[in-house]
């Protein structure tokens, strides 16, 4: 298994975790349908791409220049990856916790969601701390780094599309229910764990 099929596996749980690049889009698709969240959809994909050529730039000149604050990087991204696992675990054994989305409509979804995508931390943090992982200190860096760039960005395009049509068709104007949300945030923090375990391991 390539390490590009291993990056994908593991971001693709984090890519499912609620936040506010997530939390925009299915707003978007819950006020005025599949289309607009597929627009909002597109903008967070945009900002996502600016984190790409920074990061695959900054990334390559670490690696070159500080291997001692590359591995430094690699250890906070598997901290960061338990961290959010423990939380996930948290959030599911808490009573009462239901998914609120706020179905306002912003009239520039496109540009709304490029800003929300740009300033997100989630996403930073997965292009800082996770994608680290897998670049090959002696190969091509800034091909692997914009390479797996446009992986994760090409999945948050694909799972926040099809989110947006079935959140549009069946969840419209109601909450995700608790029950349904434990095992949302169980299934995503156990395999964030096996990601974590993984990285620690290799």
């Amino acid at each position: 298994m390539s390490d590009f099929t291993i990056f994908a596996l593991t971001i693709i749980p984090l890519i499912f975790t609620p936040g506010p690049d997530m939390l925009f889009i299915l707003s978007q698709a819950m006020g005025k349908g599949p289309r607009t969240g597929v627009m909002a959809t597109s903008g967070v994909c945009l900002g996502y791409m600016v984190h790409s050529v920074l990061v695959a730039l900054g990334i390559s000149a670490i690696i070159m220049a500080y291997p001692v604050l590359f591995e430094i990087i690699r250890y906070i991204g598997v901290m960061y990856l338990l961290f959010l696992a423990f939380s996930l675990f948290r959030t599911a054994l808490t009573q009462g916790n239901n998914l609120s989305l706020n179905s306002k409509v912003t009239k520039h979804p496109i540009k709304k969601g490029f800003f929300t995508a740009l300033l997100n931390p989630k996403g930073m943090l997965i292009y800082f701390a996770i994608l680290p992982q897998f670049i090959d200190r002696q190969g091509n860096t800034v091909l692997q780094g914009l390479t797996l760039s446009f992986i994760f960005i090409g999945l948050c395009f694909v799972v926040y599309s099809i989110l947006s049509v079935v959140c549009a068709r069946f969840v419209q104007g109601r909450n995700i229910q608790a029950k349904q949300q434990k095992w949302i945030d169980l299934g995503s923090g156990g395999l964030i764990m096996l990601a974590a375990t993984w990285m620690l391991s290799n």
